[in-house]
Parts: structure tokens; sequence; C-alpha cells
């Protein structure tokens, strides 16, 4: 690897440990094993270089969560019981890149172009949750569908997610993801 993979290699390893916040450009050099010059050479900036380690980072993982988010047979129920069961064990076993992508949201902030790719990376991740929930190829979800079905399974993903990091020892378990939602079912009553 050159000094530019080294660096990238680096900074997820720094985020993995660290955290966005924490991760210094002596941090990330050290971990390169490079100097904190290659940085500006390389990336321009420690917020740049971060940023892209994050996104490649969440990029490598999003296999095994694609995995965690499929149905899986079944009716439709059972396999969205399946779903949460699944979703909630990856909150427990990775909470190193579910916090990094919080700090992410933070980040985009103040960052106008790292908000960019944000604000395109949340939209083609409600499209491909209805496409989930929905057993349809991604694109052959509506607009609407994407808007609605994907950004509220994304809602309270997220917010499950930041109660599970918060919280560990009391968790919202699937079970009870569950129940709270047919609760909600029953206010919201027939469209």
């Amino acid at each position: 690897m050159g000094n530019r993979e080294d660096l990238l290699a680096g900074a997820k390893r720094c985020l993995r440990e660290k955290g966005y916040d924490r991760t210094s450009v002596r941090d990330i050099a050290a971990a390169a094993g490079v100097s904190t010059a290659a940085i500006g050479y390389h990336y321009g900036s420690r917020e740049t270089l971060l940023g892209q380690a994050l996104f490649a980072l969440l990029d490598e993982w999003g296999d095994e969560l694609g995995r965690a988010l499929s149905p899986g047979g079944g009716d439709d129920a059972q396999g969205f019981e399946r779903m949460w069961e699944r979703l909630v064990g990856q909150f427990a076993e990775h909470p190193d890149l579910w916090t990094a992508s919080v700090e992410l949201f933070l980040q985009a902030r103040r960052q106008p172009a790292l908000r960019a790719q944000l604000t395109e990376g949340v939209g083609q991740g409600w499209r491909g949750m209805a496409a989930i929930l929905l057993s349809t190829p991604e694109e052959e979800v509506t607009d609407r569908s994407a808007r609605t079905l994907g950004m509220a399974q994304t809602a309270l993903m997220t917010g499950v997610m930041i109660q599970s990091l918060s919280d560990p020892e009391n968790a919202p378990t699937a079970a009870e993801v569950l129940e709270g939602l047919r609760g909600l079912a029953r206010i919201a009553g027939p469209s």
C-alpha cells in the first residue's frame, strides 16, 4: 500500500477505536506510519480524510447490515420480527460503527460538503430500506414509498440504535419494538 491507502486504513482504525471527534492528525499519521504532512498532501484535511474513511467503513459494513435487514422468508410479520432481532444484535455487536455513524450526522451539520454526501446517502438508504421491506428491487420503489415507508423504518431504526448505544443494559429488544409498533398502529388507525 502507498501513503494514501495507509492513511485511509489508519483513519478507519482510529475511527473505530477513538471516534471522529477524538481522532487527531497525529493519531492518524501514527496509525498509518507516515508523517502528518501526508494527510494534507493526499486528502487536504483531517476532516476530508475522516469523512472518506467513515463512508468506506460504512460501505464495508453494508453487506453485513444488508443481511441483518433481509426479512429472510416466512410470512411478513415473522420476517419483520427476525429482521428486528438481527438489527438489535447489530447494535450490540458493532457499537463503534453505529457511534461513528451518529458522529457523521453531527459533523455534517458543520461541513456543507459532508452534508451533501450524507443527504444523498440518506435518500438512497430510504429507497433501499423500502425495497427490503417490500421485497422489490430498488429501481421499482416509488419515490413516495421511499419517502414514507423507507423514512419511517430508518427513523425507527436510528432511534432504537441511539437508545441501545445510550444504555446497552436496557436496550430495546426486538419484541418490545414490535409491541410498540403494534400499539402505534392501533392508535394511528386505518388510513
